[in-house]
């Protein structure tokens, strides 16, 4: 399952991180900038360019040392068409240098249009005789706000094309507990209808009442995981858990035995090792740590020359990587 080969690279590279491609114009050295506004003037189609070859440079950088790259689909979409396109190419260009991709685009829908989004992001468009890859991403963030109806449509996908969904559950924002820390007061009977509950005893041990959200969406997560199970124990469904809650990290990590983590709020945001160490298992799995601004603005924050740029990036990698490794067991396969 597509878990399984995010998870061989980790321990292959000895290394839990996914850089999260997230730019902005502000972040790009000015001479890629001139470059690209010199052949399309400062427009849509110069602005994509240049985001596409600081792209390609850093992944050029980071191919050997990251096993993930994670672009964020809104700062792509800003762009127009031209965005979307490098978009695209950023995907392909990541996956043919050996990097896992999660497309960041949290979508979520219902019924033939979240197939629509699955296709686009995850399987094949039929265009006459031919099926064609328009976004051929690894896995897929989602919000599961729709409940079952918004990820079933995705799970086909996860088991038959090698692909994954990672869904949002407690995510790394401040106002993040306005809805996700508020607790259910249902019967349990209501309870597991509702959510699905998991049929594992290790699965998370919802209570009679007073269940937060975080907590029922993470047990849905591991009901629906079922569908696609991966070789080192993790389903092919994951779950979004922020680096700044830890407390919660940790004890999802119990509770989703199931359940790989995508966790962002490192660096930028405030969290640090300390606070994702709990993410992970005694093998130094079940997590992959996002750091966006932290490697695409390092040249900017060590003050490296602009030609620098993707060497910074990777040497803030390498950094986070040992980081990482100083809390964490060293990651190797069960």
């Amino acid at each position: 399952m597509s878990f399984d080969r995010l998870i061989r690279r980790i321990a292959d590279l000895q290394n839990p991180t996914v850089a999260g491609l997230d730019p902005k114009l502000s972040y790009l050295p000015s001479f890629l900038l001139e470059d690209a506004f010199a052949r399309h003037g400062e427009t849509l189609e110069g602005a994509a360019e240049a985001i596409l070859a600081f792209n390609k440079a850093l992944i050029d950088q980071l191919c050997d040392i990251v096993p993930a790259v994670k672009p964020q689909a809104a700062y792509y979409e800003m762009y127009g068409w031209p965005g979307v396109r490098t978009l695209a190419e950023t995907v392909r260009y990541a996956r043919e240098k050996g990097m896992y991709v999660i497309l960041d685009g949290k979508r979520n829908d219902i019924g033939t249009t979240m197939q629509a989004y699955g296709t686009a992001y995850l399987g094949q468009t039929q265009v006459g005789g031919q099926l064609c890859e328009a976004f051929p991403a690894d896995a897929l963030t989602v919000n599961a706000y729709l409940g079952t109806d918004g990820v079933a449509p995705l799970l086909p996908l996860c088991r038959d094309r090698d692909k994954a969904i990672f869904v949002l559950v407690k995510t790394s924002n401040p106002s993040s507990g306005e809805l996700q820390d508020r607790r259910l007061e249902e019967q349990s009977s209501a309870s597991d209808t509702a959510v699905g509950r998991a049929s594992d005893e290790s699965a998370l041990d919802l209570i009679a009442q007073n269940v937060t959200v975080y907590e029922a969406m993470g047990d849905a997560c591991e009901r629906w995981g079922k569908e696609a199970p991966g070789a080192y124990g993790y389903s092919s469904v994951g779950a979004v858990v922020g680096a700044t809650y830890p407390a919660q990290l940790a004890r999802l990590r119990r509770a989703l035995p199931h359940t790989f983590f995508l966790v962002p709020g490192y660096g930028a945001q405030g969290g640090g090792a300390a606070d994702v160490a709990g993410g992970f298992d005694d093998c130094g799995l079940g997590a992959v740590i996002n750091s966006s601004r932290g490697i695409l603005c390092a040249w900017q924050k060590t003050g490296a020359a602009e030609e620098d740029f993707a060497k910074a990036a990777r040497t803030e990698a390498l950094r986070m990587k040992e980081d990482l490794l100083s809390v964490i067991p060293a990651p190797r396969l069960p």
